[in-house]
């Protein structure tokens, strides 16, 4: 146990009879009130608005003196996955890599939003699988792509216009609509308040927590 920022930080293992690590729920303190951690995971098109929600949602969180950490793609790429590419493999490990960071982070007591294209069921199956299907809510920004395309805050999709062997996803390599999403955001629909409150109130479903308190 041990005690920064004003948190005091403490595991606690809940396992299933089975002890399948899949059912493992993590926890940690705060001021002595057990709280569950979780994963977010933010998947959609390049500009459909989940790097916007996961910082909102982080500022939100930090505001209740709750641990979180954001794990953007993009930023990963320069870093962490520099090695990667844009094949369906390359993908695949990207998403495998978060998705083992986000459990650690999980583990440490720290809240982690996740905010990727992740572009394949199989990809996003493998991540709740590493997180464990308790700990992972999977989150659809499911704004249009015609809205991604105009709004192209990256200049991508003008690039994918012009370098036909990009393979930006929605326009040259599929993306594939999750079957069955935790919960779907569409960002022309709601205001970036409302779909940051939308987060927290899944948080209050699943975990308890009422970020309001």
């Amino acid at each position: 146990m041990n005690k920064a920022d004003g948190l005091v930080r403490c595991l606690w293992y809940d396992f299933a009879l089975d002890n399948s690590l899949q059912d493992v729920r993590l926890y940690f303190f705060r001021e002595g009130d057990m709280v569950q951690t979780m994963t977010w995971w933010l998947t959609g098109l390049s500009g459909a608005g989940k790097s916007t929600l996961a910082q909102a949602l982080a500022s939100a969180l930090r505001q209740s003196q709750l641990a979180v950490c954001v794990l953007d793609g993009d930023e990963l790429r320069s870093g962490l996955s520099s090695d990667l590419g844009f094949s369906a493999e390359d993908r695949e490990e990207q998403c495998r890599r978060v998705a083992e960071i986000a459990k650690t982070l999980n583990a440490n007591g720290i809240f982690a939003i996740v905010a990727l294209i992740s572009p394949t069921q199989n990809s996003r199956t493998k991540a709740r699988q590493i997180i464990g299907k308790q700990n992972m809510l999977e989150v659809y920004v499911s704004t249009p792509l015609n809205i991604c395309q105009q709004r192209d805050v990256k200049g991508l999709y003008a690039k994918a216009r012009r370098e036909t062997t990009m393979q930006l996803t929605g326009i040259q390599s599929p993306y594939e609509v999750p079957t069955e999403p935790d919960l779907i955001i569409d960002t022309t629909e709601v205001s970036l308040e409302m779909g940051v409150q939308a987060l927290l109130v899944s948080m209050q479903e699943i975990i308890g927590i009422n970020t309001a308190s």
